[in-house]
């Protein structure tokens, strides 16, 4: 087979080979059988809501060997197709196979995502929030342009987003904000994201024209269902109520509407101002706590299995995770994927997809992903 077409068979094969390690292939296959058999048990809907947490783990786990066994297939008919139109010398027939290959290519890659994206709460709408650090209007106009990224981001994807929080900086950007992004999958895609982001530019604010460097930072955490119990003592807390920052009618910005939860044992902080009722406030914010703690317990379970996590409230400002150079000509780079765009939501469109497949690749296979750094 000619070059292209052995490339593309290399790259379906490539994203199979991961699929089918993430999935545990043998595992999943004697998985499979045991919750086909436990579905066509007349007793299961004694319990519905077992019932319907074993109905949707056997569509998930059949879907993807189901994908899995008809990418292959397919793909060997393709190869035959290209073969018989070289031996026949019939260039039609030799396009048409390519084509198909190249189709599953492209689907072998978007499934290869979505295999990789089978975690405990990978399926579940997110929470991100957005922090700036130290250094002032700076470092503020730099989360602005972090968050304004992510909310671009998720709406190309077809996600929904809502602010659910936003305090505004005193000159410009902000001091921090909080999304809420709904859609399929919506926090397995952003939880790569968690961390500090650091971006090197000429300051638009230094009359000198120096070069500064900011920082803020990224959590990314998963909304919860009611299905998820999550246990708060109420003595526990810190609640604290404030007038709402930010454009809003009358109502919104001369009552103190605004809600914000301090959980004292871990030190976690949330915050809700986005409706016009303190008591609606205070629900999202209780919803935004129990979605931390949840990740907390999420992560620390990673810990135990890898023995290599570091609690997110321990990263330093020295351990960013993103870097980006605004270039002459108001380019920007994401260093750690090399993806450069005078827009700054096209860098973060362009790369995160990209970045998100290589780390949870790493996950699966330990292999290192590169971060490129800056001086």
């Amino acid at each position: 087979m000619r070059a292209e077409g052995q490339a593309l068979v290399d790259r379906i094969e490539a994203s199979l080979a991961l699929i089918r390690q993430s999935l545990d292939w043998e595992q999943a296959l004697r998985r499979l059988d045991e919750l086909s058999a436990r579905v066509e048990d007349p007793n299961l809907w004694n319990d519905p809501k077992q019932a319907q947490a074993i109905t949707r783990e056997q569509k998930q786990l059949g879907d993807a060997v189901k994908a899995v066994n008809e990418i292959s297939a397919e793909m060997s008919d393709a190869v035959e197709f290209v073969e018989m139109g070289e031996a026949e010398g019939d260039e039609s027939v030799i396009k048409d196979g390519l084509n198909s290959l190249t189709t599953l290519a492209d689907r072998a890659d978007r499934d290869k995502v979505g295999a990789l994206l089978s975690g405990e709460a990978d399926s579940y709408d997110t929470y991100l929030e957005v922090h700036a650090g130290a250094g002032g209007t700076e470092s503020q106009d730099w989360a602005e342009m972090l968050q304004r990224m992510y909310a671009r981001w998720a709406e190309r994807r077809g996600f929904k987003v809502e602010v659910v929080d936003y305090s505004a900086g005193e000159q410009a950007g902000i001091k921090s904000a909080t999304l809420l992004i709904k859609g399929e999958n919506a926090y397995g895609y952003a939880k790569t994201e968690s961390g500090v982001h650091r971006l090197v530019r000429i300051s638009p604010y230094d009359s000198s024209a120096r070069r500064h460097t900011s920082f803020s930072s990224v959590w990314v955490y998963p909304v919860i269902d009611d299905d998820i119990e999550i246990e708060i003592n109420p003595s526990d807390l810190k609640i604290d109520t404030y007038r709402a920052s930010g454009a809003g009618g009358q109502h919104v910005n001369t009552t103190d509407s605004a809600v914000r939860i301090t959980h004292q044992p871990t030190g976690i902080v949330v915050a809700s101002q986005n409706d016009r009722s303190q008591h609606k406030n205070r629900a999202t914010a209780m919803n935004m706590l129990k979605a931390r703690l949840y990740e907390k317990e999420l992560a620390e379970r990673e810990a135990a299995a890898s023995g290599e996590y570091q609690a997110k409230t321990e990263i330093g400002w020295g351990h960013q995770i993103r870097s980006y150079v605004l270039q002459p000509y108001q380019q920007v780079k994401d260093l750690r994927t090399g993806h450069v765009s005078t827009n700054p939501s096209d860098v973060l469109d362009g790369g995160l997809d990209q970045f998100i497949t290589a780390a949870l690749s790493q996950r699966v296979t330990g292999e290192k992903v590169d971060v490129e750094d800056v001086d």
